[in-house]
């Protein structure tokens, strides 16, 4: 049937109409991805720079609409196609600029972050390190880190997420740990370490959080965060000589702006002491003149106390001392503020430490002495002749000689107050676990390597080796041994974690699954919980005074890209868009 003329003419025109119609909405979805586009590129970068989002006053005419506007002003400043479709020129309902827009891009970030991670774990094994505290708010917080070995055979620890829980007793740690492994497909049996601190609830052998996990999965093995038993090393000596007690309470206090024992790391310790015997002088001239001088008879009577404190031979040995000790285990201390460290490495500089220790222990003391009197000298502090009997700083004479009070009853008795700690302190080091696993560092050309303990090591791990797979290693370790002890890549590697590395480079990990399947399980293991407390810190600067009704889950995902700011680079915007379109339906949608 042929149409009139009308007919012709209506039919162009809907189609005409049809086409406008459909040029519009194309022409709508463009721009609207254009200021998403530009919001996400804000929202990344307040991320990144851990920054503040919102405002006092968003409202057109305010002076104060807070970073997320003015980054998004920036954006468009010189770019006329941002400018013309966003804020004041995009449509009312769809500036996207609210706050939910905001939490909801932030949230995109987030999961894609932990998406990136868990595909990288994977189903693999992996250890965890937990520890808790409370936010700016008193709020309790839970921070999870995961340590694992990724594609390319490089340690990564890598945090996941903060919980708030409502308190922080096992039970409730081992809960939430079950729900963020549940939300991201991890399992408790793919943990194959557990790194904490000495607190109850944590590494209790009763009913403790690893207690709770060791209870499901036998591999679990537990190591106490080799940092904070470093720390509890110098608090025990602390609390048990009275001496040391005194210097640090009343010689180190913050008085002086320096810090007490207990408030800080020993690292911190380190700086402190190094820094007073640098300034002593200076210090000793500040504290005369608020003796003189003090606003208060409270401040001018501490003043002169702490100064008759600091011009006795006590002190100066003591303050002497401690620097040597603290410089003997500095090393170590630094070590284990490290990301890529691995527990072999770390136990190979305690045994170390306490070596270098138990030389001084024997050795050090004239040579201690000599610098005491040096010190003395320079800032006209009286010497004491050692063989007339000891006068305590109060004025009261001993029946014991000065040589034996500076030698016996101080220097001798805290350095053997400190090799003992550290024996108690890391007794790990000593298990046989840890003996088992230092049959696969590389250093000295595989000096150290033993079939026997490899395939005691494999024994403890009865779960991830069948009969069948530790005959198959019995084997296999032979021709490792063979054939890397002569190929000069493998020559001079530094630890466990360079072979991990180069057996992936080279394809090596292959040849030899099972004995790299040894080597994850080893480097796994947590030796402290420095990433974890980094988490805390970052936290400080999201969750403030001033910021402190953020909420747990804005701030959780925030904290996440925040500390993970690598991971937050490379997530691509175009997986962010696709995200955040899935979420909910909105008015405008692409």
């Amino acid at each position: 049937m042929v149409c009139g003329q009308g007919g012709k003419d209506a039919f162009i025109t809907e189609g005409f109409n049809n086409w406008i119609l459909h040029k519009q909405t194309e022409l709508e979805q463009s721009n609207y991805e254009i200021r998403l586009r530009a919001t996400i590129r804000s929202c990344r970068f307040l991320l990144k720079n851990a920054l503040p989002f919102r405002g006092h006053d968003e409202t057109e005419n305010s002076t104060n609409k807070g970073l997320f506007i003015e980054v998004l002003y920036l954006i468009r400043e010189d770019n006329e196609k941002i400018f013309n479709v966003t804020l004041e020129n995009a449509p009312k309902n769809e500036k996207l600029t609210s706050l939910t827009i905001q939490k909801d891009i932030v949230n995109c970030f987030s999961k894609e972050i932990i998406k990136s991670i868990c595909d990288e774990t994977g189903k693999d094994v992996f250890g965890i390190l937990v520890d808790e505290s409370s936010d700016v708010s008193k709020k309790e917080q839970m921070a999870i880190v995961l340590r694992y070995v990724d594609r390319l055979g490089i340690v990564k620890e890598r945090f996941i997420r903060v919980v708030h829980v409502l308190d922080t007793s096992s039970l409730s740690l081992k809960s939430a740990i079950d729900i963020v492994f549940s939300n991201n497909n991890l399992t408790i049996d793919q943990v194959k370490g557990q790194g904490y601190d000495g607190a109850s609830n944590m590494s209790c052998a009763f009913n403790g959080l690893k207690y709770l996990i060791l209870n499901e999965n036998s591999s679990a093995h537990y190591i106490h965060c080799f940092s904070h038993q470093l720390q509890l090393v110098v608090v025990a000596v602390a609390k048990k000589h009275d001496d040391v007690e005194e210097f640090f309470g009343r010689g180190l206090n913050q008085e002086i702006s320096l810090v007490r024992v207990r408030d800080t790391r020993w690292g911190s310790h380190f700086r402190t002491i190094v820094s007073l015997l640098n300034l002593f002088a200076e210090v000793v001239t500040v504290r005369k003149y608020v003796k003189e001088e003090g606003s208060t008879l409270s401040n001018r009577n501490q003043a002169k106390g702490i100064l008759s404190y600091f011009k006795t031979l006590d002190f100066v040995f003591l303050l002497h001392l401690m620097l040597e000790i603290l410089c003997l285990t500095d090393t170590l201390s630094k070590h284990l503020q490290k990301k890529d460290q691995d527990i072999l490495e770390a136990a190979s500089l305690v045994k170390g430490t306490k070596k270098a220790l138990l030389v001084f222990r024997k050795d050090g003391f004239p040579q201690i002495w000599k610098k005491v009197c040096a010190f003395c000298e320079k800032h006209s502090i009286r010497i004491v002749d050692m063989s007339e009997y000891y006068v305590t700083p109060r004025k009261r004479r001993t029946n014991k000689t000065n040589q034996h009070h500076f030698e016996v009853v101080i220097f001798n008795t805290i350095l053997d107050m400190q090799i003992q700690e550290f024996g108690e302190r890391f007794s790990e080091v000593g298990t046989e676990l840890m003996e088992n696993m230092a049959a696969l560092s590389p250093c000295d050309s595989f000096s150290g390597f033993d079939k026997a303990k490899l395939l005691k090591l494999s024994e403890i791990y009865k779960k991830d080796f069948d009969d069948s797979e530790r005959a198959q290693l019995n084997g296999q370790l032979d021709i490792y041994y063979h054939s890397l002890l002569h190929d000069e890549r493998f020559f001079n590697l530094k630890g466990i974690a360079d072979l991990s590395r180069l057996l992936v480079e080279t394809g090596k990990h292959l040849s030899f699954p099972l004995v790299y399947r040894l080597l994850k399980l080893t480097l796994v293991l947590p030796v402290a919980t420095a990433t974890v407390e980094r988490c805390f810190s970052a936290m400080k600067f999201l969750k403030t005074d001033l910021r402190n009704r953020i909420v747990d889950d804005f701030m959780n995902d925030a904290l996440i890209c925040s500390v993970e700011k690598e991971a937050l680079e490379n997530v691509k915007t175009e997986n962010v868009i696709n995200r955040f379109c899935k979420m909910k339906e909105r008015r405008g949608e692409l």
